[in-house]
């Protein structure tokens, strides 16, 4: 088999994982090749908001596992391949040079076991870093199960590691991955974090002290093949964050793919919306110091489906509102849905210079159509608003644009395009940078 045929069918092999996105770190030049600092790395970005400037590809798609959820299980009938660690080192430096890419996410099947499976991803990337001398981002997948001696290695080799998750809890990952346990997925997440720490605590003494996975780790969970609710995957979120100091939880909306009673039938919808909301609600515990337990409880476990969950949560605690904008702390316009990060922080700048009105908040970058119902300039709302959870519910649903999903393939290297209908550029934005 060719190079090109392996990659065509390694790279096809990867798109179901989400959780490919990067974050730039500086690994310093010093003569080498390629940049992973964050201007180094060039994000090309779907409808949906993911990033694609990597190179996404599988080290092989042979496997021993037999995941329900899984197209290369190993029970499947499909195409299989496997790159050599040099092979993989050389596509990767040829097609940095020829600036298709600039950086590697790479993932893999399991061939004979979790061990067997990581040396060879180590000795690809040691190739890539020490023989080729590339400096560009990598992000590598450890496999469930992998001794803590190649947790070390491939953490001192690449930018960001992680260990998917899977499914939202043990019953389920029992139920359609049996290959796979708890205690196989948490301990190398667990010895990620806590070499991590040790090499934080190393770097505070020794300044060149060596890095361990400087851009963190991350996991991704399957939504919508298991019965838990978005309560369950919004609580074991924020315990990944807590317990693990994760740096991205990922959802990956299910695809039906395979025929498996354990799974929803082959004709049901990938549930985008429901992703798409808690990818709103992880926003929301990362950036605006929400907790789980404030967007949904036990007797309202899953998201509105026509609201986003900041707006939700406003609606359901109008007695905090309206904020007075000219005064309020910094900590309470964050929980103002249409202030952001980045506005909050304007508008603690801006006021110090003057009071602000409805026309100065909207330079900022406040989003009034959504704003305009939970605050005040100077005491007075905006005009013709009437400061009331009716009023403010009938225009928020009334106003809320549902992105259109209308295909749900990840873009691949053998596109020829992507022409999404009804999608605006304040869609992408919105979904891009997660500003509510």
């Amino acid at each position: 088999m060719d190079m090109f045929e392996k990659l065509k069918i390694l790279t096809d092999a990867a798109k179901y994982d989400a959780s490919c996105s990067s974050s730039g770190t500086d690994r310093g030049s010093g003569g080498s090749v390629g940049s992973a600092a964050a201007c180094g790395i060039c994000h090309t970005w779907s409808a949906d908001g993911r990033c694609i400037s990597l190179l996404k590809v599988l080290y092989t798609n042979y496997c021993e596992f037999d995941c329900a959820f899984c197209i290369n299980r190993k029970s499947n009938d499909v195409p299989r391949a496997a790159f050599t660690p040099r092979e993989l080192a050389d596509l990767t430096i040829n097609f940095y040079k020829r600036n298709y890419i600039e950086g590697l996410f790479l993932s893999s099947g399991v061939i004979k076991n979790a061990d067997y499976t990581m040396e060879l991803i180590i000795e690809a990337i040691r190739i890539l870093r020490y023989e080729y001398g590339f400096n560009g981002y990598i992000h590598s997948k450890v496999i469930p199960g992998t001794s803590p001696e190649l947790v070390e290695r491939i953490g001192l080799l690449a930018d960001r590691v992680s260990v998917n998750i899977e499914m939202p809890s043990a019953e389920s990952l029992a139920r359609v991955a049996p290959d796979k346990s708890k205690a196989k997925i948490l301990t190398p997440m667990k010895a990620i974090q806590t070499r991590k720490e040790q090499a934080t605590q190393e770097l505070a003494l020794y300044r060149h002290a060596p890095k361990f996975a400087p851009a963190g780790q991350s996991t991704q969970m399957i939504v919508g093949a298991s019965a838990e609710s978005d309560l369950h995957i919004l609580r074991l979120t924020q315990g990944l964050y807590d317990r693990y100091k994760l740096k991205r939880v990922y959802f990956s909306a299910y695809i039906p793919i395979n025929n498996d009673r354990n799974l929803p039938a082959l004709d049901t919808k990938p549930p985008l919306l429901r992703e798409h909301r808690l990818y709103q609600a992880d926003w929301l515990l990362r950036f605006y110091k929400f907790r789980a337990e404030e967007l949904l409880d036990d007797e309202h476990t899953m998201f509105n489906e026509f609201l986003d969950p900041k707006c939700n949560w406003a609606l359901n605690n109008m007695h905090l509102f309206p904020v007075e904008v000219n005064t309020a702390p910094y900590e309470l316009l964050l929980r103002v849905p249409g202030i952001g990060v980045t506005s909050a922080k304007r508008i603690i700048w801006a006021r110090k210079a003057a009071y602000l009105d409805f026309d100065a908040l909207k330079k900022i970058g406040v989003v009034l159509k959504r704003a305009q119902f939970f605050i005040t300039c100077k005491g007075k709302a905006a005009p013709y608003v009437k400061i009331d959870r009716d009023h403010a519910e009938r225009y928020l649903i009334a106003s809320e644009k549902q992105p259109v999903f209308s295909d749900v393939e990840q873009i691949s290297m053998f596109d020829t395009g992507f022409s999404p209908q009804n999608v605006t550029k304040e869609d992408i934005l919105k979904c891009v940078s997660g500003q509510m």
